[in-house]
């Protein structure tokens, strides 16, 4: 079966190609040639062709936004996360992912893949951790059925924890936070008990079997990400991000389209450095990045860290953004949670696009100031990025040519000759 990516190469035009160009204001030829380099991914599953919203990710495109949703041992409730599903795409979020850890996962993705009408991705090791008596049992076998299930039910792009390998063991000796990647941690501690290499890498080509008949989208997934800032860039980050690049390589040659996860907690000024790495190890591979946190004490205020931490990143070349919620590192988020998360990573991404020169970025933030200047108050709800939060406080306001803020003291009506 055919993949995005394969018909790239050909010089074949797909629907998915010719929403996405129309989208993001692009010349076709231009996307596929990007597509057909790697530089571009479209993560849609080959049974969601008619379902699925096209969306592209990668350079030269507007920065995404992804929302997690899913289950935990502690709490499971599918209706809950049905509800939080609705109320991230009603925020503006480009992507979702299910990570459910909780009772009956495969029940739990296919109603959520019932009602996703944008790409769903999601982490298979989760699932194939929880489907064995001991972290111990986990092995490809069993992997490659868990994979095989999400790719059936439709999952547009899954996150693989393939670039850990066993000469990277010793580099986290020296880490204040050694690992903080759930799929990461699961590999190590089996690769430490059955002094063994990493199945996922080991059985990598069996892995793209399964990817490419579905054409899933690859997320690589950084299962050595720092988790906290002392750890950012460190040699075992590294050693990770590289082999992701062969990897990634690899896949490209079986025609599988991929994406690079990123981390994590950095300080701000290694952003751009991480950014400027990945594109060169990774040859230009579209870059996902959690955050990145620039702080490591912002809990309850996570998701305002990472969104700095997000504009810098996008604006630097990062092409993809995980929201980070108020809960993070706390608990598991509510519908609440949810929505601001997806609004602050919608704002960093649109910083970094303007940084970035995104076709319409700076337009609409040229008409939000023409529409201020005006005092239209109808047209600046049009063009805030969040236009539900920005009503409930103007209906709070008398809607006249001024604001309880400075009245007929305001600058731009002082300016103009009328107030003061």
């Amino acid at each position: 079966m055919t993949t995005q990516l394969k018909e790239a190469v050909n010089g074949n035009l797909t629907p998915q190609m010719q929403s996405v160009a129309e989208t993001e204001r692009i010349p076709i030829d231009k996307l596929c040639e990007a597509i057909a380099q790697g530089k571009i991914v479209i993560p849609v599953n080959n049974n969601r062709l008619e379902i699925c919203k096209p969306v592209g990710i990668g350079e030269g495109l507007r920065t995404k936004v992804n929302a997690n949703i899913g289950t935990s041992p502690q709490k499971s409730d599918t209706g809950r996360e049905l509800s939080k599903l609705k109320v991230a795409i009603d925020a503006g979020a480009d992507t979702m992912m299910d990570l459910s850890t909780g009772e009956d996962i495969d029940s739990t993705r296919k109603k959520i893949l019932e009602v996703c009408n944008i790409p769903l991705g999601t982490v298979p090791i989760y699932q194939a951790m929880r489907e064995t008596a001991s972290l111990r049992d986990m092995d490809i076998g069993g992997f490659l059925d868990v994979l095989r299930r999400h790719a059936e039910d439709g999952v547009d792009f899954v996150t693989i924890h393939a670039g850990i390998t066993r000469p990277a063991l010793p580099l986290l000796e020296n880490r204040k936070m050694g690992v903080v990647s759930r799929g990461g941690s699961f590999l190590i501690r089996w690769m430490r008990e059955k002094n063994q290499e990493n199945f996922l890498y080991e059985y990598f080509d069996e892995i793209l079997d399964v990817v490419v008949e579905y054409d899933l989208c690859l997320s690589l997934g950084d299962g050595l990400r720092p988790g906290c800032i002392d750890d950012a860039t460190d040699e075992a980050q590294l050693h990770e991000l590289k082999i992701l690049g062969d990897l990634a390589a690899r896949a490209r040659c079986a025609g599988v389209q991929v994406m690079i996860e990123g981390p994590g907690h950095v300080p701000i000024g290694q952003i751009r450095k991480n950014v400027e790495l990945e594109k060169e190890f990774c040859q230009g591979a579209p870059f996902y990045v959690l955050g990145p946190l620039p702080t490591d004490i912002a809990a309850g205020y996570d998701h305002v860290a990472g969104a700095v931490g997000g504009a810098l990143a996008a604006g630097a070349g990062a092409d993809f953004l995980c929201y980070l919620t108020p809960r993070e590192h706390i608990g598991l988020p509510d519908e609440q949670d949810v929505r601001e998360g997806v609004v602050f990573a919608r704002i960093a991404a649109h910083i970094g696009d303007i940084e970035k020169n995104i076709p319409g970025a700076r337009e609409r933030d040229q008409k939000m100031s023409e529409a201020r200047v005006k005092r239209d108050w109808v047209k600046m709800g049009q063009y805030a990025l969040d236009q539900q939060r920005y009503d409930e406080l103007v209906k709070l306001e008398d809607r006249t040519d001024k604001c309880s803020m400075c009245g007929e003291l305001c600058a731009v009506k002082v300016y103009q000759g009328e107030g003061g």
